[in-house]
């Protein structure tokens, strides 16, 4: 019958070929086609079974550690610059990251340049230097250094500004006098849209939005240098750069993140980590200026923390004025100011993503070297919570547990909490 036709195509697929251990691959054996019309059989060429454990973590090509120089805008004809570590990561389209594609964009003072995308959900622009303006699809937006703006899918039918993609954005330089041309820190989304092959409806996710340099610099100048529950100063100060139309990611789109941060001299970030990776714009370098060197503010990579909580064999990577450095997803970062003046950065990552699936993860070293010490490995969870007081717990008549003392703490983005519940004695259900 048809039931046994089709047992016995498929049957093939489930022979094990040469399983003489756990890490071996089950190979599925695909069969034959006698017949090119049967639709069933020609499917089944295109299935793959493999063995569980041998395949769970595939090897993969790793984000590369990369830095690429300030030197690639400075001098040089207008154009647009990919920083396109494609072979690396053995992808098919330019990227810098598996779902991110990042440029640098000289444009000569008195020129003007397109940047063009066909399906990109976000498009962020920052200004490391100049000043000019920028004719979108949305209307112009005038800028300067230290400016942000980012830019939605506009749809098809808005009218064409430029040639070069369906997203395409003309970028003019007015004035820029010591390079001789503006340069801007072009970050998107469409590698995303490569690997998933799919495009943006044409509703817009989110509207444009400009991000002022002067702004962004008074808003981090207002945090308070001293910590207020410790009273400490503090090492780190910074502001996420986020969209009303993401009220619960609080991201700078809902594939990009953002924050500047500052570093105040002489002063340490501890390691921290997350599953996103981090294309690193160095905005200064704390430098030049009088007993600071080339080098004086580094960031140290590395996969691991030792007990102590510091990063077992290293990276470390200078950082250089308009210069941009990849941070791979998941290793341990620290910042280090060693120069005699404030430096900042401004790191771009696909976290609007990894926060919306709540798998950013982030970690910082002391909670993290404190449950180490307490044999606690977690994964990427909220901590248990207590059991309540059997006299104060209740189950109501849906058979959810109630109490005051069952209340948790809210979720926080990158982490993920599973149904733990206690019965009537308060033991763990």
């Amino acid at each position: 019958s048809s039931g046994r036709a089709q047992r016995s195509l498929l049957s093939p697929l489930l022979v094990l070929a040469g399983l003489n251990s756990a890490h071996t691959e089950l190979v599925g054996e695909a069969p034959a086609c006698s017949n090119s019309t049967n639709q069933n059989c020609l499917w089944a060429q295109r299935a793959e079974m493999l063995e569980y454990t041998a395949n769970a973590n595939p090897k993969m090509a790793e984000v590369p550690v990369r830095i690429f120089p300030a030197s690639l805008h400075q001098a040089g004809p207008t154009r647009v610059i990919p920083l396109d570590l494609s072979a690396a990561l053995a992808l098919p389209y330019p990227a810098t990251a598996p779902n991110l594609l990042a440029s640098f964009v000289r444009v000569d003072e008195g020129d003007a340049v397109e940047t063009g995308v066909e399906h990109a959900t976000s498009q962020s622009f920052y200004v490391i230097r100049g000043a000019g303006s920028s004719v979108t699809r949305a209307g112009t937006v005038e800028w300067k250094a230290g400016d942000l703006f980012v830019l939605p899918y506009l749809g098809d039918s808005a009218s064409a500004v430029c040639e070069v993609g369906r997203q395409c954005v003309r970028h003019s330089c007015t004035a820029e006098p010591e390079h001789g041309g503006c340069a801007l820190y072009f970050v998107h989304d469409e590698p995303l849209l490569r690997y998933l092959g799919a495009r943006p409806v044409d509703t817009r996710r989110f509207s444009p939005a400009l991000y002022p340099g002067s702004k962004m610099l008074e808003t981090v100048d207002s945090i308070p240098a001293l910590d207020e529950a410790t009273g400490e100063l503090r090492n780190r100060r910074g502001i996420l750069l986020s969209s009303p139309d993401s009220p619960q990611t609080k991201t700078l789109t809902p594939t990009l993140w953002s924050l500047l941060n500052s570093i105040d001299a002489g002063a340490d970030q501890a390691p921290h980590r997350h599953n996103s990776v981090a294309l690193d714009l160095a905005v200064s370098d704390g430098g030049p200026s009088a007993g600071s060197t080339a080098g004086s503010v580094y960031t140290l990579l590395g996969r691991e923390l030792d007990s102590e909580g510091q990063i077992v064999d290293a990276v470390k990577i200078p950082w250089e004025a308009g210069g941009v450095f990849v941070t791979p997803p998941g290793w341990w970062h620290s910042h280090h100011n060693e120069a005699t003046e404030r430096a900042w950065v401004l790191p771009m990552q696909d976290a609007g993503l990894y926060t919306h699936q709540r798998t950013l993860d982030i970690r910082f070293m002391a909670d993290e070297a404190q449950r180490l010490k307490r044999g606690v490995n977690r994964g990427a969870t909220l901590g248990p919570q207590e059991a309540p007081p059997a006299a104060e717990a209740r189950v109501s008549a849906e058979g959810v547990v109630e109490g005051a003392a069952t209340a948790a703490p809210p979720l926080v983005a990158g982490t993920l909490m599973f149904g733990h519940t206690h019965d009537q004695t308060g033991h763990m259900a």
